[in-house]
């Protein structure tokens, strides 16, 4: 598992909400998870120490840790 750029991939994602601490993006082009490899839906994005993240659809999700942020795959 590697770690996860944003802007490298950002071609690919449309930024659907940015709080400067928290980003949230949807994959226009099934860019793969780095934890699983399989394309994602969604990615979210925080630099905060601790965040709280509403109740989902049952989607299975990755967490991957990169420098300074934690990148939130939703499948």
């Amino acid at each position: 598992m590697s770690g996860f750029d944003v802007h490298e991939h950002r071609h690919a994602l449309k930024q659907l909400r940015d709080t400067g601490d928290t980003s949230l993006w949807e994959n226009r082009r099934a860019v793969a998870c780095p934890a699983c490899e399989e394309p994602f839906d969604r990615l979210f994005t925080t630099r905060r120490s601790a965040t709280r993240f509403p109740e989902n659809d049952g989607a299975r999700f990755c967490l991957v840790r990169d420098g300074d942020a934690i990148h939130v795959f939703r499948h």
